[in-house]
């Protein structure tokens, strides 16, 4: 499955770039399995969700947990967690 990957703020600083378009493995299934197949892309995806618990996502535009399938995902969106009132 191919989707493009949006990052934000410091993710997107750490990883060194605002956006791509992978081709996702069939192993993964959720946004917890995307989470950590990017991890295993270098030492800048790995510093960047080293804290994968505090990291926000973004399915289509809309807030998903880390459980939610990732079929049928155009955009993922990869953000840390927001701040302010």
């Amino acid at each position: 499955m191919k989707v493009n990957l949006v990052y934000f703020a410091w993710v997107r600083e750490r990883i060194g770039k605002g956006e791509e378009e992978i081709v996702l493995p069939e192993s993964v299934v959720t946004v917890r399995d995307l989470l950590e197949h990017l991890k295993g892309l270098g030492e800048e995806y790995e510093n960047a969700l080293q804290y994968t618990n505090v990291i926000r996502v973004a399915i289509n535009q809309e807030h998903v947990e880390h459980d939610e399938p990732v079929a049928g995902a155009r955009e993922i969106g990869i953000f840390p967690p927001m701040t302010g009132g």
